[in-house]
């Protein structure tokens, strides 16, 4: 069976307009559709959303990930007709994503108080780089920008260098993530009240909630977080390992688990010994132990290691990259990566839908939209002809 034979979803019959470009609003949008609601994407004529373009490859792949399961509608929300499709749409549609600079709504003559009247119902995600409000609401924002302001750059990459990038837009899709979140308990809330209302979600803040103890730490005991390359401070051993043909992660930093670690090395006593003996001591004396397990690990390849440690229960990991994933046995029993037939590339693989639900799984009924305002007229059609 393709994924777009896949029919439903738990927010099957919720309809969703995606106003919003590049990452963050789309990446809500992609969530919402991949649980089942049905997602008009509004894109401008004049060259459709620049995800289209973004990716690697004669033929960029992104937009095939984050436009799935979305119908393309063109309209220029910077003219008339194109606000007066929008409000018309926003009337039947359950809830509203955009991504825009605060004060941009407003400015097209869609402000969310507006559609509001319309539509007492919908529910409407905004999401920028600081929020609607605050003496920095009307800056321009970027999700690197919010990682800076949240605290994430500052705390990733080697102490004696600049901070590096997560690799990933985490950023925006946290926020995205949270813009989802926020959509869902909202319809919940309205099935009580019978009223939408807005999503207010900054990407900094969506950023700043994922930084663990990083505010108490300061605030309570006086430190603050720094970078300090693989490992955690404190956290022992949990770290990535050398072997004859790769890297290695594993992470042993409960006593129990230690133990199980020590015996896989052959030095059971290393668990007795006062250095290593418990959480604390084991934090206090990092660098010798990684040191020490490097050297140990240093003896074997990674097949073998692993084997070592599924034997002795240790959690440890191999560090894989897209390739890897398409062959290991795990992906596929659970059906992690799936081929969707593209109109333009024909079969591609990518990520499946997440979380799994057991009864109303979500899954991916419609392949990205090929051309800009592909879907207008049968939108139109079913949204708006009564």
């Amino acid at each position: 069976m393709t994924e777009q034979e896949n029919k439903g979803g738990p927010l099957a019959g919720v309809r969703v307009l995606e106003l919003g470009q590049l990452i963050a609003g789309p990446f809500c949008g992609q969530l919402l559709g991949d649980m089942g609601a049905e997602v008009v994407k509004i894109e401008t004529p004049r060259g459709g959303d620049p995800m289209r373009a973004w990716g690697q490859g004669g033929q960029p792949t992104w937009w095939r990930v984050i436009a799935r399961n979305k119908y393309s509608v063109a309209a220029d929300l910077k003219t008339s007709e194109g606000q007066d499709l929008v409000r018309s749409l926003a009337a039947e549609a359950d809830i509203l994503i955009e991504n825009f600079r605060p004060g941009t709504l407003e400015r097209w003559a869609l402000a969310p108080d507006d559609l509001l009247r319309i539509n007492e119902r919908l529910i409407i995600v905004r999401v920028s780089g600081y929020g609607q409000t605050g003496p920095y609401a009307t800056r321009a924002g970027f999700g690197g920008i919010a990682e800076a302001m949240g605290g994430w750059r500052k705390i990733v990459g080697e102490p004696d260098r600049p901070p590096s990038r997560m690799g990933v837009s985490i950023g925006d899709t946290l926020a995205a993530t949270y813009g989802c979140m926020g959509a869902l308990a909202a319809m919940h809330e309205r099935e009580k009240s019978g009223k939408g209302q807005i999503i207010d979600v900054a990407l900094y803040e969506s950023v700043l909630q994922v930084m663990e103890g990083l505010i108490p730490e300061w605030t309570v005991a006086g430190h603050k977080r720094h970078r300090t390359g693989s490992h955690l401070p404190g956290i022992a051993p949990s770290n990535v390992y050398r072997c004859k043909d790769g890297e290695y992660l594993i992470g042993a930093n409960q006593d129990s688990v230690f133990t199980r670690l020590a015996d896989a090395m052959g030095m059971p006593e290393l668990a007795q010994d006062p250095r290593y003996a418990d959480h604390v001591s084991r934090g206090r004396h990092q660098a010798e132990l990684d040191e020490l397990i490097n050297a140990w690990t240093e003896r074997f390849t990674v097949d073998e290691l692993e084997a070592l440690m599924i034997d002795h229960s240790v959690p440890a990991g191999r560090i894989l990259d897209a390739e890897d994933m398409l062959k290991d046995p795990h992906f596929i029993a659970r059906e992690a990566i799936v081929t969707v037939d593209d109109p333009v590339l024909g079969p591609i693989q990518m990520q499946g839908t997440f979380p799994k639900l057991s009864r109303t799984p979500g899954g991916i009924r419609r392949a990205a939209p090929r051309e800009i305002g592909q879907d207008t007229e049968e939108i139109r059609k079913r949204w708006l002809d009564r």
